[in-house]
């Protein structure tokens, strides 16, 4: 089965950009370095002091030390990047994930120095970085939203005054936020005041931005989201659906395709709207609708990440695309057919986490039919404990989703990792509860378990 998704069979005869910086790190890098090479596209690789023996730094054609281990002094510095593109020749800037993907400054910086910045533009950013705005927006293009804040907060007194229009329990999260970084869950005043300085710190460290924001707290939703591509010339696809349900400290934790739950009449429905809604904003490039998915088949709008995802490998392999090189091709300005990707299969992702910083003295990572690893840990690499702690994703891809647990169960106690601590053994122990075999978790499941609530 081929996916034929651009109007062309060659949707990119020549490419407008010939070198591409990868203003990332990890497995991330890894990975766009892989489709760029694929491609023929010059890359240039970016590190801190603390990355001097990155895989990255070494699978790129070129690679430029940008600061010190912090990541404000390194890979959140706009001037450091941009003066490294602008040293190496490189004429574009792929984000990756984290970091500066979603920071209008950086798409700006880059735009002001004729560096095609391989995301959204910052006009988009900016709408959908505003939370208010963007739910207007998408209310308006009729998806459902939940009640929220009329405006972002910056001081915890702001922070009351909306709470108690929503109403307790609330959730507070980082206006600029994604991966659970900021996120808590506020059940009183008093819980918020005690809260909000540190939720807050923790999104000024991971986005470089002291603004919050409060949503109305469900209790008992899953968490669908929805991958979209959209061309300049207007074109939106809804590319297939990922349940995102099963997060600790609202982090993902492990996430599948498709989402199984759903019913074909809802999701053909989302997808309509999805597409309806992007196409309104006129939004260009890959993103990605989130919702909260309720048990009773209602759902709600929660928020569009302007970025390539963490779980995009579960999306590539059930549509048998490549989402980065599907950036790339329209960020270069192939037009698409407007037409959904046959989906086939089941997969299943997996975030292999490191508790512990340290130097990786055995490595084994499992191959085999349907197994994909998206890592750049390697035998003798030290991971540093300047970053996050996720070190690999598994993925496991076949025809449904009993058979995939099963093999990635099998999987999980084949690799091996030694000389740091990690969370294969807890990834087993989730992929056996009953609750995930069977379906009946909701996004606070995990937590529950972990606190011994459940």
């Amino acid at each position: 089965m081929v996916n034929r998704l651009f109007a062309s069979n060659n949707p990119v005869s020549t490419w407008p950009f010939h070198k591409i910086l990868i203003a990332n790190r990890g497995e991330i890098a890894v990975r766009i370095i892989q489709t760029c090479r694929y491609l023929g596209i010059p890359t240039v690789a970016v590190y801190s002091t603390a990355d001097r023996s990155a895989m990255h730094v070494k699978l790129a054609g070129e690679a430029v030390c940008i600061g010190p281990p912090s990541p404000t002094k390194s890979y959140l510095n706009i001037a450091a990047l941009i003066t490294a593109a602008k040293q190496t020749g490189a004429d574009a800037i792929h984000p990756g994930y984290g970091f500066l993907s979603e920071s209008s400054e950086f798409s700006e910086a880059c735009a002001k120095e004729k560096i095609k910045f391989i995301g959204a533009k910052k006009e988009m950013i900016d709408l959908l970085g505003d939370k208010e705005r963007a739910r207007a927006t998408m209310k308006s293009a009729g998806l459902p939203i939940v009640k929220g804040s009329s405006k972002a907060v910056t001081t915890v007194e702001e922070a009351l005054i909306q709470a108690d229009e929503i109403g307790f329990p609330i959730m507070l999260k980082a206006s600029s936020g994604g991966g659970g970084k900021g996120m808590r869950i506020i059940e009183s005043r008093e819980q918020l005041k005690d809260n909000f300085s540190t939720a807050q710190d923790e999104a000024i460290s991971s986005f470089n931005d002291n603004h919050m924001y409060l949503e109305q707290y469900l209790a008992t939703p899953r968490h669908i989201e929805v991958q979209i591509i959209a061309d300049q010339y207007g074109n939106v696809t809804a590319l297939g659906e990922r349940d995102c349900t099963i997060q600790a400290r609202h982090q993902k934790v492990l996430e599948e395709a498709p989402a199984v739950v759903l019913k074909a009449k809802t999701r053909k429905e989302i997808f309509e709207r999805c597409e309806n809604a992007v196409e309104i904003l006129g939004y260009e490039g890959l993103g990605t609708i989130e919702f909260l998915y309720n048990p009773d088949g209602s759902y709600y709008f929660m928020e569009m990440n302007t970025r390539i995802q963490v779980e995009h490998p579960i999306t590539e392999l059930t549509t048998r695309t490549d989402l980065v090189q599907m950036q790339l091709e329209v960020a270069a300005g192939a037009k698409l057919n407007k037409r959904r990707p046959q989906k086939t299969g089941f997969a299943l992702e997996c975030r292999i986490n490191a508790f512990t910083p340290g130097k990786i003295t055995g490595l084994h990572l499992p191959t085999g039919h349907g197994v994909r690893v998206d890592t750049a840990i390697y035998q003798g690499y030290s991971v540093p404990a300047n970053y996050d702690s996720m070190i690999a994703k598994l993925i496991v891809f076949g025809r449904e989703r009993k058979s995939v647990i099963r093999r990635m169960i099998t999987v999980l106690d084949e690799t091996v990792i030694d000389g740091i601590e990690t969370n294969l053994d807890q990834l087993v122990q989730i992929l056996e509860q009953p609750e995930v075999q069977k379906q009946t978790t909701n996004v606070n499941w995990l937590d529950q378990k972990i606190d011994g609530k459940e």
